[in-house]
């Protein structure tokens, strides 16, 4: 029995988890576009956006729970000029008169190359002063642009009540080269 060389299996081994990463990263991007493709037959105004933004980020499942303070937590993909460059999570907190769990997808349209570049340096990070429009038939016709985004959401499931106030953070890391 023959054995091998330790450097010909560790160099197996991280071929293996290369090819590992590369298929999650299809799977996400292709989960992404699902969610871009329900986005738009739920307000195909939203074309437009596409076609004009910088850049957008796309959560198709971001799920959220709250008893008075609430949390949520999803993972998206990050796309510059059509082309996907990144993945990113979402992270948000809320506080105020909040019960039950939902589950949602957020997509954000960037219309401007600061707008981006902030998202992709992880610096951008939403508060009370920029609010989501729900997606549905001509809810797009109306959205403007806030601080340079312009973010919509699309429920899945559950049911929640709130009157809360609260932010999202993200953390964007790009695709490796």
């Amino acid at each position: 029995m023959k054995t091998v060389p330790i450097w010909l299996a560790a160099i197996w081994i991280l071929a293996m988890a290369c090819a590992d990463r590369a298929r999650a990263v299809e799977n996400e991007d292709k989960q992404a576009q699902d969610a871009v493709a329900a986005f738009t037959k739920a307000d195909p105004g939203l074309k437009k956006f596409l076609e004009n933004a910088v850049g957008y980020a796309v959560f198709p499942d971001v799920t959220k729970g709250a008893i008075g303070i609430g949390a949520a937590h999803g993972a998206g993909s990050v796309y510059e000029k059509g082309k996907l460059v990144g993945t990113a999570s979402l992270t948000q907190v809320t506080i105020g008169l909040a019960l039950g769990g939902q589950s949602y997808a957020e997509l954000i349209f960037f219309e401007t190359q600061e707008a981006l570049d902030s998202f992709k340096k992880s610096e951008l990070a939403f508060s009370a002063q920029v609010s989501a429009v729900a997606a549905a038939e001509g809810a797009s016709s109306n959205a403007k642009y806030q601080l340079g985004v312009a973010v919509f959401t699309l429920a899945r499931g559950g049911l929640m009540y709130e009157a809360s106030l609260g932010g999202q953070k993200f953390k964007f890391k790009p695709l490796a080269k």
